[in-house]
């Protein structure tokens, strides 16, 4: 995946999530499973475009 659409999955999923945490709250399961969600795609880019960079 390049790194400008992965960006652009990152900004979608964390609009999502203020949407579902304004609707659902913050202990909900389906608040829970969207951040997941939105750190797997912050892990995905941090893994593969800021791995060389702090070292």
């Amino acid at each position: 995946m390049r790194k400008h659409e992965l960006l652009a999955l990152i900004e979608q999923k964390r609009q999502e999530l203020i949407q579902v945490v304004a609707a659902n709250g913050l202990a909900s399961s389906v608040t829970i499973k969207c951040s997941k969600q939105l750190d797997d795609l912050l892990n995905t880019y941090n893994r593969k475009h800021l791995q060389g960079i702090h070292s």
